[in-house]
């Protein structure tokens, strides 16, 4: 709801922590993310990365401990151009994607998939 008030908070980028973060890196690239920033650790192991994707925004970090796919409590909304497009490529790279749907709240359509450390992305048809 906005009010006219001045937010507080001007801005968000979320961080998942994840197992390597090279790995998660190099498949948010599939999405077209770009590295915008990096942390390497005194032995030069890539620790952690902020990712960026025209207004997306996303920081990854490397876990101090497993990462079990069953108890991620987030779930990441991803907007998208092309999502036909970009499901295709995914798709020819490999990568398991489920079927374009239509749900309500989504009537130009959405996919589902997991990334290597099992979080679950929603992409949306942009307007």
């Amino acid at each position: 709801m906005k009010t006219g008030r001045k937010p507080a908070v001007e801005r968000l980028i979320a961080m998942a922590h994840v197992a390597d973060v090279q790995r998660s890196t190099d498949f948010c690239s599939l999405l077209g993310f770009l590295v915008v920033g990096t942390f390497k650790n005194d032995a030069g192991v890539l620790c952690w990365v902020h990712l960026e994707s025209g207004n997306a925004n996303l920081m990854l970090s490397k876990a101090d401990a497993p990462v079990i796919a069953e108890e991620q409590a987030v779930l990441f909304y991803l907007y998208s151009d092309d999502l036909t497009g970009l499901r295709e490529r995914l798709l020819a790279s490999g990568v398991a994607v489920a079927g374009i749907t239509y749900p309500l709240y989504m009537p130009k359509g959405e996919f589902r998939l997991a990334d290597p450390d099992g979080y679950v992305l929603l992409i949306g048809q942009n307007d």
